[in-house]
């Protein structure tokens, strides 16, 4: 704002001189103004929401992403023992993929929630916050047609599902139909919560984004929990879960609407938008449809090619070790959106944000995976029987290592997407299901569960060297992939290796404790740069 003194007097003109130095004067308040303007939209541009990618920033919403995630894990494991008892095996049967729809129907979305987010964080680190309103109610529309198509398509499929698809026992088929119809008219809301969250992850918002995941997460077990003592029936059940998500819909708009004040104004459709939307979520889908059929095959082949007995002794340590993909998952969720707002800056912080991820999950990960291989045998021997442990152990330490190596490769899967190529993960996707299918067929028939282990691992590897690879081409300034980065992955997994061999308590234990000593030392003296120690001491 330009303050004007009203006691400021003209000087007075007596010659030509005066006149050109008073026409100076007068007009500075102007020039003052327009200089103003063009420092404000500069620095809009060049990091009026840098915060947005702050190092501290990304921690903290980090720690409250895994917060968010690991809460409700530990009410389930309270709770499902409850439900199985209290609703019997065949309702609780259902109950679990009532979970599953609620859990996947974000795949309605075609992307949307996911495009929503890298889009608006690409304006905000643009300076163009003005662009956001119109951008968030062309995405809330689309999702709202495409939430009716999937609701059309769950209640038109329910009748098959239940009565011909699966196998639910005849008493059960009528609350089971009607239970899934209730599924059905929740799809418009889950979709267009996804996208609201996907707007409050955009600002960083994370806090608030979990702050609602807890309760929301822990309703999904705690609430049929609740109904449990007034009726077994699967129709209230699965209601509370669609009241749940009602209520968190709401309270998501209610938070866009504090966040973004400017979304109250009006309702606006941009037809110019709905095309970045629909070319970006479309390629997500692909990776969303592809990933998960890579990630469970393996079961059904062992199922079919060996035996169940087979299935459990395989799927028990992937369970396990996978959920080490937490962390991973939780940073990458955060550093998704800072990706896009850091590209659109310059690329140079996108940069330095791409090297201190791989080194965190880098860090972080590798002793934990030192000990799960070196301790596998141990572990499940103690847990689940030496029987068990004989069938299995094998098949954990090579999981170990295919989870090491796939939690670093989520830095450039994310960072690939958040700089709006989404269309490359999705075709590399598309490359490898086929090979992969191949090569997992192969393997089993010829080294039963052992060879499923052996070409998971091999195949997120392969998938790790190509995404970083690609990574590589967008990254700008000082690129943090050298050969030094890729040492270090490789002389970790000939560590993970050599901690498989290992034989009696005493010579793992004095392995891991020397070995874990000079990982250590090396971290803080050759890894860490100098800001990153300093970094690392401010957060004692």
């Amino acid at each position: 704002m330009i303050l004007v003194n009203k006691n400021f007097k003209r000087p007075e003109i007596k010659n030509m001189k005066d006149l050109q130095t008073a026409e100076k004067i007068a007009s500075m308040p102007a020039r003052l103004e327009q200089t103003i303007q063009r420092t404000e939209t500069a620095d809009k541009r060049n990091g009026h929401n840098e915060h947005l990618t702050s190092g501290r920033l990304l921690a903290r919403n980090t720690v409250w992403n895994l917060i968010g995630s690991g809460a409700p894990m530990i009410v389930a494991v309270f709770c499902i023992p409850i439900l199985i008892r209290g609703l019997g095996t065949d309702r609780f049967g259902v109950l679990t993929l009532a979970w599953t729809l609620i859990g996947y129907a974000s795949l309605f979305d075609l992307g949307l929630g996911r495009a929503l987010t890298q889009l608006v964080a690409k304006k905000l680190g643009a300076g163009e916050d003005r662009e956001v309103p119109t951008l968030v109610w062309t995405s809330q529309l689309l999702m709202l047609i495409l939430g009716v198509v999937g609701t059309a398509i769950i209640i038109l499929s329910s009748p098959w599902l239940v009565h011909s698809a699966l196998n639910v026992p005849d008493p059960l088929e009528p609350e089971t139909l009607q239970a899934f119809y209730l599924l059905g008219l929740s799809i418009p809301v889950v979709i267009s919560t996804a996208g609201l969250r996907g707007l409050l992850e955009a600002h960083q918002r994370f806090g608030l984004i979990n702050a609602l995941r807890v309760p929301m997460g822990v309703l999904t077990f705690a609430g049929p929990l609740l109904v449990l003592p007034l009726s077994k029936s699967l129709v209230p059940v699965v209601g509370t879960l669609v009241v749940g998500r009602i209520v968190a819909w709401a309270a998501h708009l209610l938070l866009c609407l504090r966040v973004v004040p400017e979304l109250s104004r009006s309702v606006a459709w941009e037809r110019a938008a709905v095309g970045p939307l629909l070319r970006f979520g479309g390629w997500m889908t692909v990776s969303n449809v592809v990933s998960p059929l890579m990630v469970t095959l393996d079961r059904f082949l062992i199922g079919a090619l060996v035996s169940m007995t087979a299935v459990a002794y395989y799927a028990t340590p992937y369970e396990v070790v996978t959920k080490f993909w937490l962390l991973p998952g939780a940073l990458m969720g955060v550093m998704f959106p800072a990706f896009s707002a850091s590209f659109a800056q310059g690329g140079e912080r996108s940069a330095l944000l791409f090297g201190r991820s791989v080194k965190s999950i880098f860090l972080v990960l590798f002793p934990v995976m030192l000990c799960t291989v070196a301790l596998a045998q141990d572990g499940l021997k103690l847990w689940l029987g030496p029987e068990f442990a004989q069938q299995s152990f094998r098949v954990l330490q090579l999981l170990a290592a295919g989870v090491f190596v796939n939690s670093l490769a989520y830095v450039p899967f994310a960072f690939l997407q958040g700089v709006g190529r989404p269309d490359l993960t999705a075709t590399l996707h598309l490359i490898e299901l086929p090979l992969y299918l191949g090569l997992l067929w192969w393997l089993i028939s010829t080294r039963g569960i052992e060879g499923a282990a052996i070409a998971w691992s091999a195949r997120v590897g392969v998938d790790a060297l190509f995404l970083f690879l690609l990574a590589k081409r967008f990254l700008p300034g000082k690129n943090p992939i050298s050969l030094r980065t890729a040492l270090l992955p490789s002389m970790a997994l000939l560590i993970l290796a050599l901690a498989a061999l290992l034989q009696g308590p005493l010579v793992k234990g004095l392995f891991l404790l020397g070995t874990i000593l000079c990982f250590v030392l090396v971290t803080w003296f050759r890894i860490l740069t100098p800001e990153e120690r300093t970094l690392a001491q401010s957060y004692r």
